[in-house]
């Protein structure tokens, strides 16, 4: 497997594994491929990796610029990760979160959020911090991952990309 960074002829089939990991959702995926393709449109999307396995696109994850109410910048969200289902529980979302993560670091970033289950994401370092909330998600569902000593504070707006029709 190998992580790298999605160029503009990967676009196709990360749509088509974000259909694939999110096929039993509301929408079939349709709107996590909405997220990622309004977000590449606004140059929004800050990191976009993909798990390439022989040739062929397994995995992806996005990361995209997040504003916080105390005007801390340079955070991050993770999202959404797909994986295609037959790579599930094969460490392919692990290793694009991780690859992800170490990537955002070494350009300096000072933090990302992410929404989601609190025992996956707590995997890789995320946890709940008091100081950052997101809207009335339950916050144990909103966690974040500072790197270094950073300490941010407020209400985490994502993009518009994550709200847009």
């Amino acid at each position: 497997m190998w992580i790298r960074t999605e160029t503009q002829a990967d676009h196709t089939a990360i749509n088509q594994v974000i259909a694939a990991a999110f096929a039993d959702q509301e929408g079939s995926g349709r709107t996590e491929q909405r997220i990622v393709e309004a977000l590449r449109a606004d140059n929004a999307l800050s990191l976009s990796l993909v798990a390439d396995i022989d040739g062929r696109i397994a995995g992806h994850v996005a990361f995209s610029p997040v504003r916080i109410g105390n005007g801390s910048e340079r955070w991050y969200g993770l999202g959404p990760v797909s994986v295609t289902p037959a790579d599930q529980q094969h460490g392919v979302g692990s290793a694009l979160i991780r690859a992800g993560l170490s990537e955002l670091a070494e350009r300096g970033a000072l933090g990302c959020v992410v929404l989601g289950e609190p025992e996956y994401y707590q995997r890789f370092g995320f946890r709940h911090m008091p100081g950052l909330r997101f809207g009335d998600v339950p916050p144990e569902y909103f966690q974040a991952l500072a790197f270094g000593d950073g300490v941010a504070e407020g209400e985490v707006m994502y993009h518009a990309s994550f709200t847009a029709p």
